[in-house]
Order: structure tokens, then sequence, then C-alpha cells
């Protein structure tokens, strides 16, 4: 096992694109650091992100940029209620003159999906894509198709509209590694979008600054960065207490109906090594934790009707769990 300054060093080594990848998203979307963070967790993690905020944001579009950035597939596929699965995964197509079926691969087989809008889609579609999160395969009649490497959804939906949406199922928003919640920008940020994209023809042009191999290699190292017990320790009671919060003199009682499942566990541990890589650092700090807790956390929490009654959500829970714990 190497030791953490080595690991630190190899860290910085292999991290040499994120500048350049920042950069280029940068020449197109103004701010939103706390948006290509996350995405760049994700795709450090082999985690899927699922964005929510009002319409506007540049969600889609600095997804869209962050795949021009990486020599790599990429689908956007727009979701409707009368989406079928068969639009996601594809179909089989009979031939009437050999009496064969041929396959016809959807638009799910690519590297980095964007599923816009994602609560629109009717229950049938949103369970074919967790087939395709969850195993990275698909299956078409009685064959399974692996999904190429990397694959990763990128998932927008908008908090503000309940008109035709169908609320995404615990299950399913379980299988997001992150959630993240895409705010307005700052007023300086604001006037810099609007001297970059007040034409009617915006300059949105990137250059590819990456290849997959790269991804894989920054993943490979992102598994071997130092986690010190009791940061593990530490990441456990956090999960922990979202389950029990009175074993930990947590002020919580009747306010959480669900804690969160040991895939939260798994994915802060994930997300805080991801973190650390992103800081060049080869060890993982309780601030990492910290400051990726929510992000993992706040779709795993579900809160009791007493709390919604006092108009407490899974945000406020885990603020008061980090404020509650000692931190090693």
């Amino acid at each position: 096992m190497p030791s953490t300054q080595e690991l630190t060093q190899q860290v910085q080594e292999h991290s040499h694109w994120i500048a350049p990848l920042q950069e280029q998203i940068g020449k197109v979307v103004v701010g939103q650091k706390y948006l290509v963070d996350g995405l760049l967790t994700g795709l450090l993690t082999n985690g899927h992100v699922l964005l929510e905020g009002v319409p506007g944001l540049a969600k889609t579009l600095t997804v869209k940029t962050l795949a021009q950035c990486i020599h790599t597939g990429f689908q956007r596929i727009q979701f409707t209620p009368d989406l079928l699965p068969a639009d996601l995964i594809g179909t089989l197509i009979y031939n009437p003159r050999t009496g064969d079926f041929t396959t016809k691969q959807g638009p799910l087989f690519s590297n980095l999906i964007l599923a816009d809008e994602i609560n629109r889609a009717p229950a049938k579609v949103q369970s074919a894509l967790l087939e395709a999160m969850q195993e990275r395969q698909v299956t078409l009649g009685e064959k399974t198709y692996p999904l190429p490497d990397p694959f990763l959804v990128l998932a927008t939906q908008n908090p503000l509209e309940q008109e035709g949406t169908y609320q995404l199922p615990e299950a399913q928003l379980d299988r997001f590694m992150l959630k993240l919640r895409v705010g307005y920008p700052t007023k300086e940020e604001e006037r810099r979008i609007l001297d970059l994209m007040a034409t009617s023809t915006p300059d949105l042009e990137v250059q590819p600054v990456i290849e997959p191999a790269d991804i894989l290699k920054a993943r490979a190292l992102v598994n071997q960065i130092y986690v010190d017990d009791r940061v593990k320790d530490y990441i456990v009671d956090v999960v922990f207490a979202s389950r029990d919060p009175g074993a930990y003199q947590l002020d919580l009682d009747g306010m959480i109906r669900y804690g969160a499942s040991p895939r939260a566990t798994i994915a802060l541990t994930l997300a805080a090594r991801a973190r650390a890589f992103l800081s060049g650092r080869g060890y993982v700090t309780p601030q990492d934790v910290k400051s990726i807790g929510m992000d993992v956390l706040r779709h795993r929490i579900i809160v009791s009707y007493e709390a919604e009654a006092e108009e407490m959500t899974s945000e406020t829970i885990i603020s008061r769990i980090f404020a509650g714990l000692p931190v090693p």
C-alpha cells in the first residue's frame, strides 16, 4: 500500500486534466462551480447524478458542455409522458424475409446520458432506466447487452411544475449517487452571463481535452485514496444517526421516517475520496465528508409527516446530524 505522500503525488500527476476541463467548461458556463464539481465527482466515482433546479440555470448546458470536453459518446433523451421503454433501450425488429429478429439499440447505448426532465416519464420507462443504471446492462428479448464504459446517467428535474410529472420512486432516487440542488448565480455572475450569452448566436465552442482512458485511470486511483479508520467510523456514524438519532443524543425524535441505506455509506466514502482527488490530496479528511454529505444524503432520508408539518426538510435534518456529531 503506497504512503499518503506517494498517493498525493500520484493524484497530482493523474489530475492534470481537471484544470483544463474546468477551463473549457468555464468558457460556456459562468460560475456554477458547485455543479461542475458535482459532475466531476460523479465522473470519478462512476456514480449517477440527479440535478434539481428551476429552468434556465444551465443544467442541460453544463452536462452537454462536459460531454463535449471528453472524447466520448453523448445522448440527450428528452423525457415525456408518452415515452416508451423501447425509446430508451431499443427494440427487436422482425425481418419477414428471413424470419429473424435483429436488434436495434436505443440511445442508452452511449457513455454520457442526459435524461432531461426525468420526472416526466412514466414508471415503466423509469424502471427500464433503473436496470441500466444499477446493472450497467440492458435486456432486449432474451439477450442481455452490456453498456459501454464509462456509462453515466446525468438526470435533470424541475422542482416547480408538478403538472404531468411522475414522482421518482425512492428505489430509483437511491440509485443516484448525488442529488445536486442547483441555485441562482450571483449578481456578478449574472452580469457575466449577460455579456456572454445575450446574442442570438452565442459562441459555445469547446475543445475535447480528455480521453475516457484518463477517467478510468483516475477512477482506479480514487479507489486507492487513503481513508483513516476514524474517518470511516465518522461516515458510519453519520449514516447511523439518520436511522437512530436518539442513540447519538440528537433531538430528532419522530422526524425521520426512513434513514439512509448502506448504499449511502458506500457513496459517501467514494464521493469523499473523489473530493480529496479534486483537491489534489491522497487522503480523505472529515471536511471532505462534510462538504459532500448533503449531496449524498438529501435524497436518501425521508422525513416524517410531523417534520413536514414543522416545515423541516431532509436538508435541515442532515445539517443537524453534521452539527451534532463529534468530528474526528
